[in-house]
């Protein structure tokens, strides 16, 4: 019988997408890559495929490209207090083992490293009108809006329970009554709720305004997004990047039909025929640092590009994270009717 670990096994040559499919076919967050000995030649963590994406790499780069060829690792003779002392100096959750000759035999797991409650606030918006969805959200807020067994909102409430975040505040505006009595104070559902009612409409910055002092990072998503975008990940890469605010972008693609022309004034330099077009796309998820929170004025409405741009002036970093798992946005009818279908094969 195959053990857990090796399905984070994967042989080179590969693709970023092998590592991709590799990452989600296994339980643990980490790729060995080894030759056709078995003899590790490298690691990859879900992180190092994000940055590789912002840098322009894509799914068919080598993984030699952007992989690291001198992780951490364990002999088979490592004792237990040598694990604890790495797993902490370096901050990893897990690390290879390896034998004499090179060859993985096991990853080792920190003992840290398991669901542990984090105490950052959610802030999910789920105020809107959803007209596009009109007649359905005539008299139910799209966020209530039942996508396989249950509202979407409910489905990212539980997907970021599963991750450990028990804190939720909801701003609601539309058909909000209908949303507190659904959810009440989160008791029934093992979270800790608080609301947040804008009287007109503040804009995602001035909604978050409205939250008490924060003295920790804030996971900020639209309430009619179904993903499974892995949101301790999320906020590890925040972190790690030291970045006043971090946004998930999905990456967009779209073929010019025409050949297109370049040139230099009257002069034709190249002509390319029908070329692709890539662009990252807001997908509706940030992570925002405390002090950028607290320095709102409260109801004061606000934007998420102006507030991203107000970050930019004061020379602050705002970092990508792209979004490579399933990803949708429920905001016109087909995505709703194709969101019936996704919900059985993704959740």
């Amino acid at each position: 019988m195959k053990a857990a670990w090796q399905n984070s096994i994967l042989s080179v040559p590969a693709t970023m997408q092998e590592a991709i499919d590799a990452l989600n076919n296994s339980s643990y967050k980490l790729v060995c890559l080894v030759d056709f000995q078995g003899i590790l030649k490298g690691v990859i963590t879900d992180g190092d495929i994000r940055r590789a994406i912002v840098a322009g790499k894509t799914i068919n780069t080598p993984v030699d490209d952007f992989m690291c060829s001198t992780p951490i690792t364990f002999t088979v003779k490592t004792t237990a207090y040598q694990k604890r002392r790495l797993f902490n100096q370096h901050k990893l959750l897990y690390i290879p083992v390896i034998n004499e000759t090179g060859q993985v035999v096991d990853i080792e797991i920190s003992t840290s490293g398991g669901i542990q409650e984090k105490t950052n606030t959610v802030f999910l918006m789920a105020g809107g009108f959803g007209t596009r969805l009109r007649p359905l959200t005539e008299q139910c807020p799209k966020p209530l809006l039942k996508v396989g067994t249950k509202p979407i909102l409910e489905t990212i409430i539980e997907s970021f329970s599963n991750s450990g975040f028990q804190n939720f505040t909801i701003s609601v505006h539309y058909l909000a009554d209908q949303i507190k009595t659904h959810f009440k104070d989160g008791q029934d559902f093992g979270v800790n709720l608080n609301y947040i009612e804008e009287s007109s409409p503040l804009g995602t910055g001035g909604a978050l305004s409205l939250l008490p002092k924060q003295n920790e990072a804030v996971i900020l998503m639209n309430g009619d997004l179904l993903t499974k975008v892995d949101f301790r990940e999320l906020l590890s890469y925040h972190e790690s990047e030291n970045a006043k605010i971090t946004m998930c972008v999905r990456e967009y693609e779209f073929q010019v039909p025409y050949g297109v022309i370049n040139s230099v004034e009257n002069k034709v330099t190249s002509i390319v025929e029908k070329p692709i077009e890539k662009y990252f796309v807001n997908a509706g998820i940030y992570v925002i640092s405390p002090d950028v929170i607290n320095r709102l004025i409260q109801g004061q409405p606000i934007d998420m590009p102006d507030l991203i741009n107000n970050c930019l002036k004061k020379d602050e970093k705002v970092t990508l994270f792209p979004i490579h798992e399933y990803w949708l946005d429920i905001g016109r009818m087909a995505d709703f009717e194709r969101a019936q279908l996704d919900f059985i094969q993704n959740f």
